[in-house]
Order: C-alpha cells, then sequence, then structure tokens
C-alpha cells in the first residue's frame, strides 16, 4: 500500500485511490484502518473534508453519517465474532483531534489485550502499534476486509 493517499484520505476516496475504501457510503466512505493491531478496525470517512464536526452536516447527511456509523459498528462486531472467538465488543469514537475532517472510528476489542488496556480507551495502547509494520494493513487482511464488507452491506439492507 502506498502512502499517496495519506495526503488528501477524502480526494483520494473520492477519485477511487484510496486502497482502504471498503464502499462508499451515502454521508461518506466505510474504510479499514491502516493499522490493525485490534484486528478489524475501520473508520468511516465524510465525503466532504470542508466538514470538521458532526454539527456541520445538514440534518438529514447526519442522520445518514450516524445510521453508516452504526452499520459499520455492527458489520465490525459481526465480522470479528465469526473470526475470533475472544470477541469482546466494538468501541465507537468520533475524535477529530488530529484529522480536521469529520470521521468515526470503530475499534473492535478482544480479551486478549492485556489486562490493563482492555477496559480502557485504544489509545492507551503502546505509541509503537500504530507504526509497527507487524500491524499494517496488507493483503493478509483481505478475507476480513471482504466479510466486514459483506457484513456492512447486511446491516445497511437491514438483514
Amino acid at each position: 500500500m502506498t502512502d499517496d493517499f495519506r495526503a488528501d484520505r477524502i480526494g483520494s476516496a473520492l477519485r477511487g485511490e484510496n486502497p482502504t475504501v471498503l464502499r462508499r457510503l451515502e454521508s461518506g466512505f466505510a474504510t479499514m484502518g491502516e493499522v490493525q493491531f485490534l484486528p478489524g478496525y475501520t473508520v468511516l470517512l465524510t465525503d466532504d473534508p470542508a466538514v470538521q464536526r458532526l454539527s456541520d452536516l445538514p440534518r438529514g447527511k447526519r442522520a445518514a453519517f450516524l445510521a453508516e456509523m452504526d452499520a459499520l459498528a455492527e458489520a465490525v462486531e459481526r465480522a470479528c465474532r465469526a473470526t475470533e472467538t475472544a470477541f469482546r465488543r466494538v468501541n465507537i469514537e468520533i475524535l477529530g483531534n488530529h484529522d480536521p475532517y469529520l470521521h468515526a472510528h470503530i475499534w473492535p476489542r478482544f480479551d486478549w489485550e492485556p489486562a490493563d488496556l482492555v477496559t480502557g480507551p485504544v489509545w492507551l495502547h503502546p505509541r509503537e502499534n500504530w507504526s509497527d509494520p507487524r500491524y499494517a494493513l496488507g493483503p493478509r487482511h483481505d478475507p476480513l476486509r471482504q466479510l466486514i464488507t459483506e457484513k456492512l452491506d447486511q446491516a445497511i439492507l437491514g438483514a
């Protein structure tokens, strides 16, 4: 995976050049996280880089973003539950502290996480997890990507 898309994640998604995109949605893009130290980590991106917070969206698009965030979280939960016996739950966060555009993090959590971390926010995991090549999104994640996408399609269709 090249880093080029990272300079403009939303623009590259709109151009079909963002390799993390799972599916185009009404309010934006469901994407895989670039790090997978918690397998199944996904991010819902707005499709407008000028939108910095949820309240910037008109009510209809805001409702769509929240509904699609819920659908993506459900898809991650179903996929992780099907593939990992130690699946625990899903955490959902809208932060915007680093990347200013609206986006939501969907973090699966697992019983195999260290006891001092599993009940806290993901951000307490070691800082090196975000840059360790062992956790970089790659072809070995394709089966999970496919399953999350299938479960997302089911969640959106209400199946």
